[in-house]
């Protein structure tokens, strides 16, 4: 394939913690990877998406915001210490982690605004890629808990926390379907 962009969008895949290196993202590299979010497209240039960068010492708050969120929230007979560990423990064994914030306008429909907002993340996700940085977005549940930790307004909702780190894995094969399986012509 030599499409450059086809390429990436083809083997971009999830790269977790077990995966990064020690090796820092440079701020140069975090603002090209934004400015790829920043073009994404958004119906009426609203631009709903935001983002909370989180490096160094901004990972152990996070951890710890987030292992505090858990014990706070978990029921007695489903809390687990060992998985409280680990939501503090992403964050923390990331180079960097992001925030993904929905900033809804009011101007259009919310999915439209979450709809801009995914497109931000993929072109965040391709970039990085781009870049021989890996990563993933987490959704736990969580982040439904965050806005008062992210200073959040009450039109900003957090979908998620992207996790990067530079890593030394390999391309991988995607696993898809054929899209032969998910096309309907109508001729």
């Amino acid at each position: 394939m030599e499409n450059e962009v086809l390429k990436a969008i083809q083997y971009r895949r999830t790269v977790t913690q077990n995966n990064f290196t020690e090796q820092d993202i440079s701020r140069d590299e975090l603002i090209t990877i934004l400015e790829a979010a920043n073009a994404a497209p958004t119906h009426k240039r609203t631009q709903p998406w935001r983002f909370v960068v989180f490096q160094k010492d901004g990972l152990q708050r996070l951890g710890t915001a987030l292992r505090a969120i858990y014990k706070d929230i978990t029921p007695a007979e489903k809390y687990s210490e060992a998985t409280e560990l680990n939501m503090g423990k992403k964050a923390t064994t990331a180079n960097v982690a992001i925030a993904i914030v929905v900033n809804y306008t009011g101007e259009l429909p919310e999915w439209e605004e979450l709809a801009a907002t995914s497109c931000a993340v993929q072109n965040l996700w391709l970039a990085a890629h781009s870049l021989g940085i890996g990563g993933y977005w987490a959704t736990p549940g969580l982040i439904n808990h965050l806005s008062a930790f992210l200073k959040l307004d009450e039109n900003q909702k957090c979908i998620g926390l992207f996790y990067l780190g530079h890593h030394e894995t390999e391309p991988r094969e995607p696993v898809r379907s054929a899209i032969e399986e998910k096309i309907r012509w109508e001729e």
